[in-house]
């Protein structure tokens, strides 16, 4: 059973990022609803990632939906793809 969207799913990116671009295509693909929250470019500045997701790499979200926390974008789209990948 697929999930209802019930909060917008977090989204932390940067700009022009094709790895954040990935994930925006795969929610776009599957209309789920999203709140993008852009990064500093900066590694080292990105204190707000490294605080939600333990890592201050992007792309990461957050499903408050479910209780997930992820990133890596390869992770995040088979996480979608399985959780409401079954919604289109």
């Amino acid at each position: 059973m697929t999930p209802s969207v019930e909060t917008p799913i977090t989204l932390y990116r940067l700009q022009a990022c094709p790895f954040c671009e990935r994930v925006v295509r795969k929610l776009a693909a599957y209309d789920i609803p999203y709140e993008s929250r852009f990064v500093e470019p900066m590694h080292a500045d990105r204190n707000v990632v490294k605080r939600v997701s333990g890592a201050r790499t992007v792309p990461a979200i957050v499903d408050e939906n479910t209780g997930v926390t992820m990133s890596e974008s390869a992770n995040i789209v088979a996480y979608l793809e399985k959780t409401y990948g079954g919604a289109n």
